[in-house]
């Protein structure tokens, strides 16, 4: 199956008429690929980590102080909020690669009118779920077995969040299109602001202090709410005050509209992405299963093991995001030579950050670990599975850097065919017949996780080496 997202246009109509290239432009064509890349990277990774930092401390406040009720009610419907939550991160994805490529080719008015129609989707999008959701908050979390001595205030948390969802999910897309003009320390900077607002937040609306009203467990929803929004605004303002090219301005406002065509472009781009995401968070759930039939000893190491293999992955995911919008520029630029030095320095960098970050905690891993487990028997699980698993996270980077780069030619269906296929037909098999059927045991589970991500590298290589390089590469933009 072709899965080419593009029409040959004439070239006159790729492009609008010359213009200089804006100082930024200027600097990504004449930089080091991966100078302009490592740069890039920093606020990225540096997001990253301080979001889990501040779900960490989140979770700190509402469990010390609020009790493991109150933090299950929150766990509970965490999975499902991540589970709609995939498919605006989905379309986002969609959107950068088309920024990327409008911003590569200087192509403002295009790159305002995806804006314009990812905004007005993904709004439309929030509000149906923000209403159907409301409505049916418990309907949904009965179907997913909430225990029923916190489903009354899981359902009220979910309500708070679920309304909330319109604002979210327009911030989501933003922060999105920044990074897809290659800017990622605005994104990052607003993180700083939400962060420490959430955080600051927290304990006047969970205890009412200063005469605030006390919302306990649902102060923690207020607060991200609120910080969400608040930051939104000024993200917003300074975008508009430091003349950004994505600022919130007429051109922008124009089209607020849904242009149909870049609409399915949208929908085609994004849906595989989501569907990736939806796929690892079921398997997820076939592995935790198989996990619990060891006991609570062996649940306990898997949730220690995916703590610091969250951090592990995090070099791999953001250069993911890196080469596919560096790719994407590129693309959009013209420069279609430059492809092979953006992977090129994708894969350098994932084997040297990565490979230190791996070393790293190899070397300290009984500490580490020690920060989540007391009991000697959970430590040594924790310590076995990590030692099998962790390595193959370098090999994990370079199949989603491969990846990454088909993506932002448009090229979507096959490597989430591919990533599907390794998770389902290789990752959980493998895991399900060593677990239950050698004497593994439990570390028959972890073996499941490099042995994908092998199959994962050979597939996506295969397909990029024999398929995608021999196709011709243009423009999805107009």
């Amino acid at each position: 199956m072709d899965e080419t997202l593009t029409e040959t246009f004439p070239e006159e109509k790729l492009t609008f008429e010359p213009k200089e290239p804006k100082k930024s432009q200027a600097k990504f064509m004449n930089q080091p690929v991966w100078q302009s890349m490592l740069i890039f990277l920093v606020p990225l990774l540096l997001s990253n980590a301080l979001q889990s930092v501040g779900q960490l401390v989140g979770s700190i406040v509402v469990g010390r102080w609020l009790g493991v009720t109150a933090l299950a009610a929150i766990s509970a419907f965490f999975p499902l909020f991540f589970l709609l939550v995939s498919f605006t991160i989905g379309i986002g994805s969609g959107s950068s690669i088309l920024i990327g490529q409008a911003y590569g080719a200087r192509n403002e008015e295009r790159m305002k009118a995806i804006v314009g129609t990812t905004l007005t989707f993904t709004f439309i999008l929030g509000f149906l779920l923000a209403v159907i959701g409301g409505i049916f908050t418990r309907n949904i979390l009965n179907l997913i077995g909430t225990p029923a001595n916190i489903i009354d205030v899981s359902v009220h948390y979910a309500r708070i969040l679920f309304w909330s969802m319109p604002v979210m999910f327009l911030y989501f897309a933003y922060t999105t299109f920044m990074r897809g003009t290659g800017d990622s320390r605005t994104p990052f900077y607003s993180l700083i602001v939400s962060t420490l607002l959430n955080l600051f937040l927290l304990p006047f609306l969970i205890f009412g202090w200063l005469g605030i009203p006390r919302f306990g467990i649902y102060g923690a929803a207020y607060a991200s709410v609120i910080s969400t929004v608040l930051t939104f605004v000024l993200m917003l303002i300074y975008l508009s005050k430091t003349k950004h090219p994505l600022q919130f301005d007429t051109s922008v406002r124009q089209h607020l509209r849904l242009d149909f065509g870049l609409l399915k472009l949208l929908l085609r781009l994004g849906i595989p992405s989501s569907i990736s995401m939806i796929v690892v968070s079921l398997s997820e759930i076939a592995v935790i299963a198989f996990v619990n039939r060891f006991g609570s000893d062996a649940t306990a190491a898997y949730g220690a093991v995916n703590q610091v293999v969250s951090y592990v992955q995090m070099p791999a995911v953001s250069l993911a995001i890196a080469v596919s919008i560096f790719a994407s520029q590129s693309i959009g630029a013209g420069l279609f030579d430059r492809l092979k030095d953006v992977i090129k320095a994708g894969l350098v960098l994932n084997y040297i950050i990565g490979g230190t970050l791996i070393i790293l905690v190899y070397i300290f891993s009984q500490d580490i670990l020690s920060w989540f487990i007391a009991s000697k028997n959970t430590l040594y699980i924790a310590h076995s599975l990590l030692m099998i698993t962790l390595w193959s996270y370098l090999i994990f980077g370079h199949a989603q850097i491969v990846a990454a780069t088909m993506r932002a030619s448009g090229t979507v269906l096959w490597p989430t065919i591919m990533v599907v296929f390794s998770i389902w037909c290789i990752e959980v098999p493998v895991a399900y017949l060593l677990s239950h059927h050698s004497s593994l045991g439990i570390l028959g589970i972890w073996v499941g996780y490099p042995a994908a991500f092998i199959a994962s590298l050979f597939l996506q290589y295969s397909y990029y080496r024999w398929f995608w390089k021999k196709k011709r590469i243009t423009r999805l933009i107009r």
